[in-house]
């Protein structure tokens, strides 16, 4: 089959191998599409038969131009980049990369915290120009370093990551409340469940890993934010979407929440007029949480057997 990749070089920038797919079928790799340009994704699929994205689209207009497309394999959890419902109509199978980044991505979201909390990146900047042995004692800090343990984080999804973040916040000594999915034996081995309105109130650290809905869209808000804690601080990790830019900035201004620690905004790349910007006790990271060469590597394995099951008559990891 002839199968196409509208933007491979995230997922293998040059430390992977396409080679898998090539064993399947003629494979066409692209290293990126214009996401904005219907025609030119048009003309890129032609008559493959297996498309293979990440973050470029694939809607109802495109699969009326491509008729021969028979299978759509997505690069990520998320499935928003495709018309799901229209490719069902179509009898199109899309399927997806389930729980590849678990560990990573909780990683990731305590390293923010870490970063916040006992400023490494600052105090070795510090260092490295002269300040220690300037220095008139045997100690300095230039920014206050904060202890974790007897604190409290809340988790807002406490699905696999939200749960994973858990377990490790409990082993820095931390309380740890959640709120957005149903409660399981696991969840409540390492947290309490509340509602959210609680879980804000009580909270000394809030920590984002729910999926991006409509009732979860900009669900952290001016009026959510005056329900927090004076002086919290707010990790995202999960959705940009799932944050009210403007208000998350005049907080952070204004010192209601003491700082915050992203890897994900709304609009990605992030744009020059983005409210976060500037702001020193923001710390953005560029989507990164994801990409550990192992995590891209699970991708890759998935990818490829997600697409085998379907040439063998059986879908694995459908989301439509």
């Amino acid at each position: 089959m002839d199968i196409v990749i509208l933007d491979g070089h995230t997922e293998n920038p040059g430390d992977l191998s396409w080679s898998g797919f090539e064993e399947l079928g003629q494979v066409t790799v692209y290293e990126r599409t214009p996401k904005g340009d219907t025609r030119e994704i048009i003309r890129r699929i032609g008559s493959a038969q297996a498309v293979i994205t990440n973050k470029t689209p694939v809607t109802a207009e495109i699969l009326d131009a491509c008729p021969g497309i028979r299978y759509i394999g997505l690069l990520s959890t998320g499935a928003d980049v495709c018309d799901c419902a229209a490719a069902a109509s179509r009898g199109i199978p899309v399927t997806n990369i389930p729980a590849y980044s678990t560990q990573a991505v909780a990683q990731h979201a305590i390293a923010l915290l870490l970063e916040i909390c006992s400023c490494v990146g600052l105090h070795s900047t510090a260092v490295h120009a002269g300040a220690w042995e300037n220095c008139q004692d045997f100690t300095f800090w230039e920014s206050p370093v904060i202890e974790l343990a007897g604190r409290t984080m809340g988790i807002i999804g406490f699905g696999k990551i939200g749960r994973a973040t858990g377990r490790i916040a409990r082993a820095l000594g931390m309380r740890v409340l959640a709120t957005g999915s149903r409660e399981t034996p696991e969840g409540l081995e390492i947290g309490e469940y509340t509602d959210l309105d609680t879980l804000l109130r009580e909270s000394d650290v809030v920590s984002l890993h729910c999926p991006l809905k409509e009732e979860t869209r900009k669900i952290i808000n001016q009026d959510t934010i005056a329900k927090m804690r004076a002086g919290a601080i707010l990790i995202n990790t999960g959705r940009g979407g799932l944050v009210d830019e403007e208000a998350l900035a005049a907080a952070l201004r204004c010192g209601k929440l003491y700082a915050a620690g992203v890897d994900v905004v709304s609009q990605e790349p992030i744009t020059p007029d983005n409210p976060l910007l500037g702001l020193k006790n923001a710390f953005i990271t560029p989507h990164i949480a994801w990409t550990p060469v192992t995590c891209r590597r699970r991708i890759m394995d998935i990818a490829l057997g997600n697409l085998k099951n379907f040439l063998e008559g059986h879908v694995t990891n459908r989301v439509n």
